[in-house]
């Protein structure tokens, strides 16, 4: 459908904005919550919001065709998942998302340790990031308007023209850190694990998560234990670390029963309704 669009079509009409501003806030309030509980993914809150506003829509029949309610509720509640992925990344520095994680390496390099005192430690981190996500909407927003015809174009690209020049930085990227071919080799040896765990079905994004979180967990681990004299019984004996324990498992668990009830529930009608929507004439 994008690749259709008109070349008078690249604005918002009155009609548009009255008919977005709604799928805006719905999208919005389903994105931000599932972005705060780990496990919650990304791709749930765009189905959910998809199928939420097809049914509510008055023009039903221009779903598939490009409905900008089918565009309006699912990228807001894109957008909303992705701020709300920095709500444990902040309080409790647990990562559910590779940008989270990114941004973690980036804290640990600086030697920012995310967590419950953040905000007291680091206030004008935590403030001055939380201001760049609307500067950055405001920003995009300025660049998009113009530019969207740009961006269209570049959907026609053909896809192995537009992965080999993403490679091609990718490559330079990895060398021009440390000059080194070892760097290399591992980049492509990652992304050909990537592509198998992709192409046979398993989530690439607790992998990343885990490579980066699994030796600060080691080291904090350790750290406790020399401090506790060696005694294990340290680490659950004490009302705060309790709570934080049960909080953790309730949020995985509420993530992952959440994601399995969309999947078996939600996301096959979402998905049923946007073939039923793309195939009417």
């Amino acid at each position: 459908d994008l690749l259709r669009l008109k070349k008078d079509a690249k604005w918002m009409t009155r009609d548009d904005w009255a008919r977005s501003w709604r799928p805006w806030l719905r999208g919005t309030g389903v994105g931000f919550p599932l972005g705060v509980i780990p496990a919650g993914g990304s791709e749930i809150p765009t189905f959910i919001s998809y199928a939420m506003e097809r049914r509510l829509s008055k023009h039903k029949e221009e779903f598939g065709e490009g409905a900008i309610e089918g565009v309006a509720g699912p990228e807001a509640a894109n957008n909303a998942n992705a701020a709300g992925t920095l709500v444990p990344l902040l309080t409790l520095g647990i990562p559910t998302s590779a940008t989270a994680a990114v941004i973690l390496v980036a804290f640990q390099q600086y030697g920012i340790q995310p967590g419950p005192q953040l905000l007291d430690t680091q206030s004008a981190l935590v403030w001055g990031l939380i201001a760049s996500l609307l500067i950055a909407n405001v920003i995009l927003l300025a660049l998009n308007l113009p530019l969207v015809g740009l961006w269209v174009k570049i959907l026609e690209i053909p896809k192995p023209y537009l992965f080999a020049g993403i490679m091609t930085f990718a490559l330079l990227g990895t060398y021009a850190v440390n000059a080194s071919t070892f760097d290399v080799a591992v980049l492509l040896a990652i992304g050909a694990i990537g592509y198998l765990m992709r192409r046979f079905g398993f989530p690439i994004t607790p992998m990343i998560v885990g490579a980066i979180l699994g030796p600060l967990a080691e080291v904090q681990l350790r750290r406790a234990l020399d401090i506790a004299g060696g005694d294990v019984a340290t680490l659950v004996s004490t009302p705060f670390t309790i709570v934080v324990y049960l909080t953790l498992a309730v949020a995985l668990v509420a993530g992952v029963l959440l994601r399995r009830r969309a999947q078996q529930g939600i996301l096959p009608a979402a998905e049923a309704e946007i073939e039923s929507g793309a195939r009417q004439p």
